[in-house]
């Protein structure tokens, strides 16, 4: 993105931004918060029961606008404006972090999750306390960790069965060198490109598919123009909701605990929105007649890594990360 048009993003951002602000006079104030989901996807909820939460212990002083379906723009570029206050709050997936945050790239590797309990227990625990501390010097505060479910391959092409069959195959993936590799470690070409791209890009050719998890792939429609998905389950992600430096430093003492214990209580309730989305939507693809593979040999997609944690696990600080999240039970 051009400095020009980043600065009139952030013009237009803020004028929008502040108008919004305005409108809810009963309030000192509102809190914008960001997210590229729909309205009603548990992430966007998550961040509304948190703004219930604070508005309730600060008497009606604080609360939040959600401002869903990228209203705001994409995650990179969201991203950037959390980062000079114009937006107050961001759920993000973490891999657009990977470039920004160097402990994200440990929680994105692909399989460093053995299951999705095995990931809660790491975030929940002081390895994802220390990794949310490693947001601040970046301009950003990290509140707390969402579910991103477990991601698999989805094209229009075949039915992936084995390794083999990502061969040569065209997917998208998230604007993050870790994905790239990741898929290119497998056979596959990587594209990245901005999520609300996908759709027309598989209609039309320019990719074969992409990879996403349940819910997404549901709520994307993503299903319509791709009828194959297999469940390698190579990514356990899990996603974060950030705060803005900036405003979270105008916030009192108090007001930064209740704005922090409200973001940690929301996970729950973001998890019991996201396990029965998950079943409701797994229910939408297979009615609509996608053919999903389950039954497959994980192994060689785990063999295939090695050269992705020899790139990214540099240093002795990472590698500590990933023995310590492998160790934990």
């Amino acid at each position: 993105m051009s400095i020009f048009r980043k600065l009139t993003t952030s013009i237009a951002l803020a004028t929008m931004l502040a108008g919004a602000a305005t409108a809810v006079s009963a309030q000192e104030i509102m809190l914008r918060s960001s997210d590229t989901h729909p309205d009603g996807y548990p992430t966007v909820e998550a961040v509304k029961y948190m703004g219930e939460l604070i508005k309730e212990r600060t008497d009606g002083r604080i609360g939040i606008e959600v401002y869903h379906s990228a209203q705001l723009g994409e995650e990179k570029d969201t991203i950037e404006q959390t980062q000079f206050g114009v937006i107050d709050l961001n759920r993000v997936s973490m891999g657009p972090f990977n470039n920004i945050v160097e402990e994200t790239q440990v929680v994105s590797l692909p399989y460093i999750f053995r299951s999705i309990d095995h990931m809660h227990k790491v975030m929940d625990g002081p390895i994802g306390d220390e990794i949310l501390a490693a947001f601040e010097p970046h301009g950003l505060v990290g509140l707390a960790y969402y579910d991103g479910g477990a991601r698999s391959f989805y094209n229009s092409e075949k039915p992936i069965k084995s390794i083999d069959d990502l061969k040569g195959l065209k997917f998208r993936v998230m604007q993050s060198d870790i994905f790239v590799d990741m898929v290119n470690a497998l056979g596959g070409n990587a594209t990245p490109m901005p999520y609300g791209e996908v759709y027309s890009s598989i209609q039309t050719g320019v990719i074969e598919g992409a990879e996403n998890n349940w819910p997404s792939f549901e709520s994307s429609k993503h299903f319509e123009v791709a009828k194959h998905y297999t469940l390698d389950e190579h990514l356990i992600v899990p996603e974060v909701l950030v705060m803005s430096k900036q405003s979270w430093d105008k916030l009192s003492a108090e007001d930064q605990e209740i704005v922090r214990t409200a973001a940690k209580e929301s996970v729950a309730k973001m998890r019991e929105l996201w396990a029965a989305r998950e079943a409701e939507s797994e229910k939408l693809v297979r009615e609509a007649g996608v053919e999903v593979v389950k039954d497959i040999d994980k192994q060689p997609f785990i063999d295939a890594m090695k050269p992705v944690y020899e790139k990214y696990v540099t240093n002795e600080k990472l590698q500590d990360l990933v023995a310590r999240i492998q160790a934990t039970e």
